[in-house]
Parts: structure tokens; C-alpha cells; sequence
């Protein structure tokens, strides 16, 4: 029987798609069956065929612990990604998937199994999605479904802890959760590891109590370790002969053994070597999947981009009296209050429209200069760092700028940001002036962006008056700014952060 045959005899979808029974037959069986072609050599039966992954509404797939010789089986897939396109990579197709609302293009390893000689019937292995570009592995942070369960399409699966936030991973088709491979609390699950088995009758879920996916056979056998040689192995450069013209001689070996193990004798032990004087307390914290990729990412920057810092202390005397006077006007209406950040926001979104080499990214063939100004806000929260986006911050008001900020930051604390939330940043500002005091830092570059401003604390100065031998009272924040050497020189840099300081210091221009 053909592997195309069997398809036909063990799916309720295909046996239901009467659109498909119009297709011609004999490519259709000829794909399945000449599973030895190339996949490029296919790609006209492909392309003719393309309209059978919507009849069928569902992913195909040969799974290795299913299928076991049928392995390079080629397969049909359904995508997500624009109009249905596939991509394919050895020989076998990975299909896009969507699992968290809002969330587009994230890729996951969907795969429709038959049976042949292993026993089991038609499944669905369910992998670990791709939820953000950053993202090479997940934990399942909770299970919604338990095993038993029915699940329809748009139903919440589980939530999975992506380097960014935790999403919900929803159901794609009908069906019954038959067999949970990683619970709750798993960690460190790489992206298309298999976390779970879905089938379409609730009666092949028993048939999945002991199932375990066999790991790919794709990786190298891992290399026996190299033996080290002992103390009793002879090293005959280390021997010095007595024989006939330095020759070694039996004597010879038998001293540098003897000697070898007084020697060996008199050594202290690595246990005395290694003990600590006096132990130290201490308690290992785990990391979490948002700090192991902060980490990686800023240790990435420090190391490949090429940083160089400018300061400049910004008079913030009449931007505090505007906002004293926007936020009367909003507390009349009802609105909510706008914080010097949001001033500060809105002031470096303008400058990045008035010096737009600012607002740009390094490749190597090209700097990318974007149309767009979309800023990500720093927020330290209790699970790490987060960076969500003001979207088109150079065209919003102060009172969207003021909203956007405080929903998605209590989105941050809540860890439910999603990665159109915090992806697509063109410029990145970093305030630990008004919450904690600092005076004066400098960022870390957010790749691939080119710039960061560092926002200190406000502080009153004594400076001179306007008549001689007078002194007056004024406040002044100091700003450090960021660069990538690459793409902004010392004199662009300048150039923008006086823009920056002309829209604080004459704040009503932000209006205009």
C-alpha cells in the first residue's frame, strides 16, 4: 500500500474534503509516493498543489517515532505566514503558527502523524513555539488543558515563558489533548522540542500513557572522552637512561616508578587541596528566560558596538511649570497625569525627526535610516528588564504618549507583554532619574538600535543672574546619550542632543 493510500485511508479531514477529490489524483499520490525526489525537484507539483493545504485545513507529517523507514517522507503544511507560503529545510516542511493573540509569524513544529508498524494512530506532536526573534527556548510556565481534555480551535493550551513575557499558546484544530510530554514549571525547552500530543479520537488517547518522542537523530554521536594516563603509565621522555649511550633499561623504569609514587604519597589530597578555610552562606537564584537574553544581548552589544558617551545638563525649569499646568487641565477632564518622562519622550522622538541619522541601524552592507519614531521605555520590573515601545512617539500628544507609557509598563510587572509590544524599536530611553535619584549614568546600546539616552535626576543649581553680582536658583537634568560609533558620528550626535535640550528648555515648541 502507498504512503499516499494510507494517508487517505486514516484521515477524517481528507476522507471530509470533498474539494480535494477534484485534484488531479495522480500528482497528488505521486508526491507522497516518491518520497527518494528532492524537495526542489517537487516544486511544481508543489505549486500546482498549493490550494490542497486550504482543502485540507491541516499539517501533514511523517514522524520518525511513528513512521520509523517513512521518516523522509515529504509533507504538506499549512502556514500562517501571508498567503499560505512554506518553507522547507531538509527535505522536510516547517510550517508557520499562530499561539498567542496578537502574536503573528511564530514558528513551531506542527506535525501530522500515521501509523504504520508502530501501533499507534494518527497524532499530532506539538513543538515549543518561536515567539520572538530572541527566543531559542521556552517553559511551560502552566497547562490550562490537562490530559483527557478536548480542545478546539482558539482555546488556551498553556502559557509559555518566552525570553520576553508569557503567552498563551492556543489551539489550531478539534481535537483531544492526549498526552502532556513537558508540565508545569518545565524549563529550558528548546523551540520544536515536543511538548505535547494532540489526537482526533478520544479513544486513541489511552494508546498515548507511555508515549515518549524519540530525540533527532539528526546530532553527532558524542565523542567517548580521551583517556588520561595514571601515574603508573610511563612517560620515557621523562626517564633518564643508564643503559649503553643513555639507553633506557629495566632498572631505570622501576626507580622513576618507585620514585613516582613516593612522591604521589607525600602530595596532599584534592579533597585537602580544594576545602574551603571557612564556608560561605549563600543561595542560588535562578535565572529567568528574560534575564539569561538580557544578558546575552548586552554583553553582545558591549562587545561588537563601538559606544561613546555625550552629557549635557538641560534647564527643566519651564518644563516643569508646563506640566504643573497640562496636568490641571487634565485632572479637569478626567485624564490621567503626564510625568516628566512623557516630556522627555516626546522631546527625543521630535529630535530624532529633526536628526534622523539618529533614528538608524547598522548592517554591514548598509545603515538602515527608518521613516517611522517608535521609542522603547526601560522598565525594571521584578522579573528583569523590559523595554516596551511608544509607537510613532514623534506624532502622538503627551496624554497618548502619558497612556501608552503606564499600560504598557503595568503590562511589564504583569509579565504579559506581547512581542508587538516590545519589538520594533528605533530608539530606546533609559529614566533612573525620578525613581531612584541618580544623577548621571550611561546605557547599554539596545541592538540593533544605534542610540540610547540616559535620563538623570533633576537637581537645583545656583547660577549667575541676569544682572551682575546676582545669583538665582534653577533646575537642571543631566542627559547622557549613547552612540554607535557606525552609525553616528560625534558631530550628529551633538547635533541631536541639541535638538533635544532646545525642546526641553523651550518645551511649548513640543506643542507646535
Amino acid at each position: 500500500m502507498t504512503f499516499a493510500s494510507h494517508v487517505f485511508r486514516h484521515s477524517k479531514q481528507l476522507k471530509n474534503a470533498p474539494g480535494l477529490l477534484r485534484q488531479d489524483h495522480a500528482v497528488l499520490v505521486r508526491w507522497f509516493t516518491h518520497s527518494t525526489r528532492s524537495v526542489t525537484s517537487k516544486g511544481d507539483d508543489m505549486l500546482k498543489h498549493r490550494q490542497i493545504s486550504n482543502v485540507f485545513g491541516e499539517s501533514v507529517c511523517a514522524c520518525k517515532s511513528c513512521s520509523g523507514s517513512m521518516s523522509s517522507a515529504p509533507v504538506f503544511t499549512r502556514s500562517y505566514r501571508a498567503v499560505n507560503s512554506t518553507k522547507v529545510q531538509n527535505g522536510h516542511a516547517a510550517s508557520g503558527m499562530v499561539f498567542s493573540r496578537g502574536i503573528t509569524c511564530s514558528d513551531v513544529q506542527l506535525k501530522r502523524s500515521f501509523a504504520t508498524n508502530s501501533g499507534l494512530p494518527p497524532h499530532q506532536e506539538l513543538g515549543m513555539p518561536s515567539l520572538s526573534p530572541t527566543m531559542t527556548e521556552g517553559n511551560i510556565a502552566r497547562w490550562l488543558k490537562k490530559e483527557g481534555d478536548q480542545v478546539s480551535p482558539g482555546e488556551v493550551l498553556c502559557e509559555v515563558e518566552t525570553d520576553k513575557a508569557t503567552v498563551e499558546m492556543e489551539c489550531m484544530e478539534e481535537g483531544y489533548l492526549a498526552k502532556i510530554i513537558h508540565g508545569d514549571g518545565a524549563k529550558e525547552i528548546k523551540v520544536g522540542e515536543v511538548i505535547a500530543i494532540t489526537v482526533e479520537d478520544k479513544e486513541d488517547i489511552e494508546k498515548f500513557k507511555d508515549y515518549k518522542p524519540q530525540a533527532s537523530d539528526g546530532g553527532a554521536q558524542q565523542a567517548p572522552p580521551e583517556s588520561t594516563p595514571t601515574k603508573e603509565e610511563v612517560s620515557l621522555s621523562s626517564i633518564k637512561g643508564t643503559g649503553p649511550d643513555g639507553s633506557i633499561v629495566k632498572a631505570d623504569i622501576e626507580e622513576y616508578l618507585a620514585s613516582g609514587k613516593k612522591d604521589l604519597s607525600a602530595a596532599p589530597s584534592k579533597a585537602d587541596a580544594k576545602a574551603p578555610v571557612s564556608a560561605i552562606n549563600y543561595t542560588d537564584i535562578p535565572n529567568s528566560q528574560i534575564r539569561k537574553v538580557t544578558a546575552s544581548r548586552l554583553l553582545m552589544s558591549k562587545q561588537t558596538i563601538p559606544h561613546y558617551y555625550l552629557t549635557v545638563d538641560t534647564c527643566v525649569d519651564k518644563l516643569t511649570k508646563l506640566r504643573a499646568e497640562l496636568n490641571s487641565l487634565q485632572e479637569a477632564s478626567g485624564g490621567k497625569k503626564i510625568s516628566i518622562n512623557d516630556l522627555v519622550i516626546k522631546a527625543a522622538a521630535l529630535a530624532l525627526r529633526k536628526v534622523p541619522q539618529c533614528n538608524s541601524s547598522w548592517t554591514n552592507d548598509y545603515i538602515r535610516q527608518f521613516h517611522e519614531v517608535h521609542i522603547n521605555v526601560a522598565v525594571q520590573t521584578d522579573n528583569g528588564l523590559f523595554v516596551p515601545v511608544v509607537r510613532d512617539a514623534d506624532k502622538k500628544g503627551l496624554s497618548a504618549i502619558s497612556e501608552d507609557v503606564k499600560n504598557l509598563a503595568q503590562k511589564a510587572r504583569e509579565n504579559s507583554l506581547k512581542p508587538a509590544e516590545y519589538e520594533g524599536g528605533t530608539f530606546t530611553v533609559s529614566n533612573l532619574g525620578g525613581p531612584f535619584g541618580i544623577k548621571q549614568f550611561c546605557a547599554i546600546i539596545n541592538p540593533p538600535q544605534a542610540g540610547i539616552l540616559a535620563v538623570g535626576s533633576a537637581e537645583k543649581r545656583v547660577i549667575p543672574g541676569s544682572v551682575a553680582g546676582e545669583f538665582q536658583f534653577a533646575s537642571y537634568m543631566s542627559v547622557t546619550l549613547s552612540c554607535d560609533h557606525r552609525v553616528i558620528d560625534g558631530a550628529i550626535g551633538a547635533e541631536w542632543l541639541k535638538a533635544f535640550k532646545g525642546y526641553i528648555e523651550n518645551p511649548e515648541t513640543m506643542l507646535l
